[in-house]
């Protein structure tokens, strides 16, 4: 498949891309949203998306704001965390990244879902680009780094 970007602007595009990159993630999902409120994340067909791809080996790292909106609306999320703690990681940005407003699931170093800011649904989905990808990957890292374990909760056992 050759590259494609597509840019969307509403919350059906949005879904739809989302649902395509995560089908198509094999090994690694890093996702980053202020609080995951629209990403569906308790539907269940995401629930049967993610629990394919990480029955597969694959690993999920997820970084948000907060947490409590996927404590209420992602009883699914939960269970699979239950079920596959081992290749899932959840982490709350520190206070200095707040002010972060961006949003994005990065798969397998190559499909990205990109909202420009998560207050709006504009952003563009791009499959089979690599190159395209790079500045919001190593961003993705430097969220990562400057973020705590425990967005939920039950991932800390607390």
């Amino acid at each position: 498949m050759d590259r494609q970007a597509i840019p969307f602007s509403t919350r059906a595009e949005f879904q739809q891309h989302l649902a395509t990159c995560l089908s198509r993630a094999r090994q690694t999902l890093q996702m980053f949203d202020p609080d995951y409120a629209i990403w569906q994340l308790g539907s269940s067909a995401t629930e049967a998306e993610l629990r394919r791809f990480l029955r597969g080996g694959g690993r999920l790292q997820l970084v948000a704001h907060d947490g409590r909106q996927l404590e209420r609306e992602a009883p699914r999320l939960l269970r699979l965390l239950k079920d596959y703690g081992h290749l899932i990681e959840l982490r709350r940005t520190s206070p200095a990244l707040r002010q972060l407003t961006d949003s994005f699931c990065i798969a397998d170093q190559r499909d990205i879902v990109r909202r420009f800011h998560a207050d709006h649904f504009r952003g563009e989905a791009i499959f089979n680009g690599p190159e395209d990808l790079r500045t919001s990957a190593e961003r993705f890292l430097t969220i990562w780094i400057e973020s705590a374990t425990g967005l939920i909760a039950n991932s800390t056992g607390l």
